[in-house]
């Protein structure tokens, strides 16, 4: 197929076969349209402000302001600073979508973060609310890694060789809402990044086996690191090749069936990073997120979830160091915050979450404009099926022991 160029303005996604490489490439216009073949859609019936309109921010007050407490607005950590302000609640995404859930009287519920996470807030929220994700193009590749369609094609080959009765499937909160749904569907929970350990070892009370979905580092680190299994406890499932590219007996013999599903941030910090640093930096102490790759969150001195590297950061004592390895604008939110201490970032080049950057001042002044005018847009809805079974997993990690 002859290569095509990609005019500035247009986004695309890459559809990939069974052999792992590319065959097709879909441009979209961005911000219009919709792409059939994704778990989710790319819509916007309106002109955007423009970035460089001196009024946007007195516009975004002045929506807000009309808005009033019909209208909350959630801002996840790794967000721009321009939405960031005027974020009413800001977390990770579980804490976002329970705020939402908390506060009922809010009609509107404006998710400044990405698709997944504005659907477990349509599924924990009443069917009287509005979730609205301000770009539907902000996605997540690491959800987009597992659709359903080969969660189900891999929990067939697991029910060919007779183990899928035993293996108890525990999904990312970064998953979708139909992943979450296969997994309250097939006996098992959610979990974060801050209570992997906990699911994964309540789900070795219920069997034999995890299939862990979708990001392998977070399965990986959690079952070695904190669980005390082997490496070699731990297979890797690659849903573009027949049977996941393992062996009946690699399969039968593992303990955690991981899914080929990363961070595309996350996953770029190395041993390099940490090892350059410490020459570079005499005393840096090295704090990272659990979905990086087993050797970073090895040779770190202290790995948590985003809550976790907020805290650790905010009680560390004046004139300590920090090299953080996460998403770049949490990075600086910090470094800003805490002046007196010293908060580096661990690569050396950008690593912004390009998709969450995706939902900018521009996008979300021009929806809340339109719900000011009384024209909804961009809402989130799950299907009623999807969500029934997506909450069962849900609830069941808020059970955890």
């Amino acid at each position: 197929m002859p290569a095509k160029s990609i005019p500035i303005g247009l986004a695309y996604r890459d559809f990939w076969v069974d052999n792992g490489a590319m065959s097709l490439t879909d441009l979209l216009l961005l911000g219009q349209g919709q792409d059939l073949a994704s778990e989710r859609g790319v819509s916007c019936d309106g002109a955007l402000p423009a970035a460089s309109d001196p009024g946007l921010i007195q516009r975004a007050q002045d929506a807000r302001a009309a808005l009033g407490s019909r209208a909350m607005i959630l801002g996840h950590h790794y967000q721009r600073e321009e939405v960031i302000q005027f974020a009413d609640i800001t977390g990770d995404s579980f804490k976002l979508a329970q705020a939402a859930a908390e506060n009922s009287s809010a009609e509107y519920v404006l998710f400044c973060g990405v698709h997944f996470m504005a659907e477990s807030a349509d599924i924990l929220t009443t069917p009287e609310q509005k979730v609205i994700l301000p770009d539907l193009a902000a996605g997540c590749s690491m959800a987009d890694m597992a659709s359903a369609n080969q969660v189900d094609d891999c929990w067939q080959a697991l029910q060919n060789l007779g183990i899928a009765q035993s293996t108890i499937p525990i999904t990312y909160m970064n998953s979708t809402a139909a992943i979450k749904a296969f997994t309250g569907q097939n006996g098992g929970a959610v979990c974060t990044s801050s209570n992997a350990e906990r699911a994964m070892a309540w789900a070795f009370t219920q069997g034999e086996k995890i299939l862990f979905l979708p990001d392998q580092h977070l399965g990986r680190n959690t079952a070695v690191l904190k669980l005390g299994l082997k490496l070699s406890d731990c297979v890797l499932w690659n849903p573009w090749k027949p049977q996941g590219g393992l062996t009946a007996e690699e399969i039968r013999s593992a303990k955690v069936i991981l899914w080929r599903g990363h961070c595309s941030v996350h996953g770029r910090f190395t041993l390099s990073n940490i090892e350059q640093m410490r020459a570079r930096v005499p005393g840096v102490q090295i704090l990272v997120h659990p979905e990086c790759q087993h050797e970073v969150v090895s040779n770190a001195d202290v790995v948590g979830s985003t809550e976790m590297i907020i805290k650790t950061i905010a009680d560390s004592p004046s004139g300590s160091t920090w090299a953080v390895g996460t998403e770049l604008n949490l990075v600086s939110r910090l470094a800003a915050r805490f002046p007196d201490r010293r908060v580096l970032f661990l690569d050396k080049t950008v690593c912004y979450c390009s998709t969450m950057n995706r939902i900018d001042l521009p996008h979300l002044v021009w929806a809340m404009e339109s719900l000011v005018a009384g024209r909804l847009v961009n809402r989130i809805q799950v299907e009623a099926e999807t969500a029934k079974y997506a909450k069962v997993a849900l609830e069941r990690m808020l059970a955890l022991p």
